[in-house]
């Protein structure tokens, strides 16, 4: 099993889905980054993921790293959640982020924003200003969720 999949397979024990895995760097610091989001639904939204979440599953990943490192040299482990706007790139993040407000631009340069209402295979629909619209997500350059205040 890969890497990604074991880490997955103790996110999904915590009740949560893994939204992204990436590497960054912070000055000469490299940082390992886990992103998890809840799959719990509080009056109509997802539920958040708590501190002590992302602790546990900090200590549920960190003894597999020591035994296959997911990186050369030294690296920071941080678990977190992407944040209430993050940057939406794959079919299981539109999938995990249906339900949710989503600007996003298309390959002809229209730009859109709405409520993503459903994702069918391929097909990822939603509702601008009560209007319905699905694309092709080969279609969408790049999409971001937004917070309405």
């Amino acid at each position: 099993m890969s890497l990604e999949k074991d880490i997955e397979s103790f996110v999904k024990s915590l009740g949560l889905e893994l939204y992204e895995i990436s590497v960054a760097k912070d000055g000469d610091e490299s940082i390992y980054r886990v992103n998890v989001l809840s799959t719990q639904i509080v009056d109509g939204k997802k539920k958040g993921v708590s501190l002590d979440e992302c602790v546990h599953l900090s200590r549920l990943i960190s003894p597999l790293l020591d035994v296959t490192p997911p990186m050369s040299g030294e690296y920071r482990l941080e678990v977190g959640t992407p944040g209430i706007e993050r940057k939406v790139s794959t079919l299981k993040q539109f999938v995990l982020s249906v339900g949710e407000r989503v600007a996003f631009t298309l390959k002809s340069k229209e730009k859109h924003k709405g409520l993503l209402v459903r994702v069918e295979e391929s097909n990822i629909c939603f509702d601008v200003d009560g209007e319905e619209l699905c694309v092709e997500f080969n279609q969408i350059s790049k999409a971001k969720t937004y917070f309405e205040w």
